[in-house]
């Protein structure tokens, strides 16, 4: 099974003949919980063979035993009409190759919104398979004046029914008990009707036998949604969330970047005076813990960037968002669904991408795709901090606002505007025949999400950037730092161009500007310069092909060769050795705008670019994407600056 680093949930040990169980049920009706509590997180990820969906298998105990659990995606009905559907249905009927058809099903059903999941549970029913049936969120249902009672549920049902508060952990054990009985599990005598008109009937009497009384609105979120789905209030709203999102961003996690730097800066003293070897001593004090650790430097922001999105979500707040933006989305020709896939990409692009499986229209999924790399995603987040903390203050503040927080969120805007635009233009370029499909989500009550929940999802989203620190960026850096290094000049070449060969500074400054990185940035000049950038950063913008990251360690790089003591302030300080602007500074107000604006357009990361392959099935749209972003980033980019230079910067 191969895995995806984006969505590794842990290790499992998954071996066969162990009996499988599906996990079935709606978004939002807790089948995650439920599977994270019988797994542990013992899970492991993958893609079904031949398809691009996700999938998620965890290894459950049962006593001496154990038993598998698949979570299949979330569907209201199994009648699909997205990707993400279909392949719920396949799997229930056993039609992917390469994948066994489920010994058992276990269907997860909200106890608050029981009368609308029932049809859903008639349509598990009808595959004649042994069936639990996971009754969540009672403790919900008790509070707010609501009844059930489960063993008559289970009666009039003919299967089993458990009542599981999964964020709790309530009632888990007990449902691992059943598992390892699922082949003495009762059935129906009769199996549900399939008429619709039949199944309202029958969920009808099946609700007043189990003695259902539906609970009373939840009064919070009511009060709450009135203010926050108002088409104006809750717009204005969800903008002061987000400005004060990239405020906290800011403000918080700069006393933890600050530790962060001095633990890297004092790794950095430790190599230079402990490693005699010069090679061997650049190789890890410069590339590892130049390059790298400059972007680790920046792992509290991501951390805290993803711990907010994950208490967004735990609330119940993004499903209003979706719901909210669904009108802005119809403008473009999209709906709320595809806002979900772009509020993915918010973290990565590579998850907004394979969101769009939810979407019923390939075309919008399409549309979708070309649009999610616009958006401002995690990868980013280091180089907009290293550069607008190069370009703003961070004592200035606009009213109660830091500038710094500000300009972030400008860019997030930017992101967002900018990825509307560009799916608005594909959706009239493409055929736009057809209106839109319904647009369905639930609006869960606001809910305290559970620490483990929201720390979990943290956790796995933060652990993928981590890994590609130590992959992706690590090998760029370590060739990064070759080419900076090489090739190799002697004691009498450099004595000759005037340096002094016991200043280790100055050998190192010349020998980076004569290096092949110093080749290859000037070799990219023709192209860059319009842009203000010199050699050094034209490197880093080459180098940030590969993953966007790399560019602050080729910054890293570059800043501790010129000053090892103080790489931040080489950084601040760095100039043009040579051509017109020598001794001009390189980092000015319209560079760093113009490397803002670019960042935010180009598609800089290969694994988006392999993902649009594997999602598309083709080269033609990965090719399009990367062309049409790379050339509109060079012209927002030039627009920037001209703008910038006008304005005085």
């Amino acid at each position: 099974m191969t895995t995806s680093c984006h969505d590794v949930a842990g290790e499992g040990e998954v071996t066969a003949g162990q009996p499988r169980f599906a996990l079935v049920g709606s978004p939002n009706a807790g089948k995650t919980s439920v599977f994270n509590g019988l797994t542990g997180l013992n899970a492991k990820t993958g893609n079904y063979p031949g398809v691009t969906v996700a999938r998620f298998v965890g290894v459950c105990r049962t006593g001496g035993d154990s038993c598998l659990i698949e979570d299949l995606p979330g569907t209201y009905s199994l009648e699909p009409i997205s990707p993400d559907e279909r392949i719920t249905v396949d799997v229930l009927d056993g039609r992917v190759a390469g994948v066994e058809r489920p010994d058992a099903l276990l269907v997860v059903a909200d106890a608050t919104t029981l009368r609308r999941s029932l049809p859903f549970v008639a349509q598990v029913l009808a595959r004649s398979l042994p069936t639990c049936l996971v009754v969540t969120f009672t403790d919900e249902l008790a509070r707010r004046q609501g009844t059930l009672d489960v063993d008559a549920l289970g009666e009039a049902l003919g299967v089993p029914v458990l009542a599981v508060v999964g964020h709790r952990g309530r009632g888990v054990a007990r449902l691992r008990d059943r598992l390892a009985e699922w082949g003495s599990w009762p059935t129906p005598v009769l199996a549900p009707p399939t008429d619709p008109d039949e199944v309202d009937a029958w969920a009808e009497s099946v609700l007043e036998f189990a003695g259902y009384r539906a609970p009373e609105r939840h009064r919070i979120t009511q009060r709450v949604d009135a203010v926050l789905l108002h088409p104006l209030w809750g717009t204005l709203v969800f903008f002061a969330v987000m400005m004060l999102f990239f405020q906290t961003v800011f403000t918080l996690a700069a006393p933890l970047q600050g530790a962060v730097e001095t633990v890297f800066g004092r790794l950095s003293e430790l190599v230079s005076a402990h490693v005699g070897n010069r090679w061997l001593s650049g190789l890890l004090g410069d590339a590892l813990v130049g390059g790298v650790g400059a972007v680790l430097v920046f792992v509290p922001q991501i951390m805290l960037l993803f711990l907010l999105l994950a208490l967004l979500e735990g609330v119940g707040y993004m499903s209003r968002a979706a719901f909210l933006m669904d009108r802005v989305m119809a403008r473009v020709g999209l709906e709320g669904r595809a806002f979900v896939a772009l509020l993915s990409s918010f973290a990565c692009a590579i998850p907004g991408i394979m969101a769009t499986r939810t979407l019923p229209s390939a075309r919008d999924r399409l549309t979708t795709m070309m649009a999610a790399p616009l958006i401002t995603c995690s990868a980013r987040l280091p180089v907009y901090v290293l550069l607008i903390g190069l370009l703003v203050d961070p004592s200035y503040h606009v009213g109660p606002f830091g500038a710094q927080g500000l300009v972030m969120f400008g860019l997030y805007v930017l992101g967002a505007v900018s990825a509307m635009l560009a799916a608005w233009a594909f959706k009239k370029l493409g055929d736009h025949r057809g209106g839109l499909l319904p647009f369905h989500m639930e609006l869960p009550p606001y809910r305290l999400p559970s620490p483990r929940s929201v720390l979990v999802m943290m956790w796995s989203s933060a652990r993928a950037f981590l890994r590609k620190c130590t992959t992706v960026i690590a090998a760029t850096s370590v060739l990064l730092w070759l080419l900076l290094n090489l090739p190799l000049h002697s004691a009498a070449e450099l004595r000759a161009a005037g340096v002094d060969t016991t200043d280790r500074t100055a050998v190192s400054a010349y020998e980076v500007d004569h290096s092949y990185a110093a080749g290859l940035g000037h070799l990219a000049a023709p192209v860059f310069s319009p842009l203000g950038f010199d050699w050094r950063v034209n490197v880093g913008v080459l180098s940030a092909q590969s993953a966007r990251e790399t560019f602050v360690a080729t910054l890293g790089q570059v800043s501790a060769a010129q000053d090892p003591e103080n790489p931040a302030r080489a950084l601040r300080t760095m100039t043009y050795p040579d051509g017109p602007h020598a001794g001009e500074r390189v980092f000015t107000a319209p560079t760093i705008a113009a490397l803002l604006v670019y960042f935010a357009y180009a598609l800089q990361c290969m694994a988006t670019v392999a993902v649009l392959r594997r999602e598309t099935g083709t080269w033609k749209w990965p090719a399009i994407a990367f062309t049409y972003l790379t050339g509109l980033a060079w012209a927002m980019a030039y627009l920037a600056r001209t703008l910038t230079v006008w304005l005085g910067g």
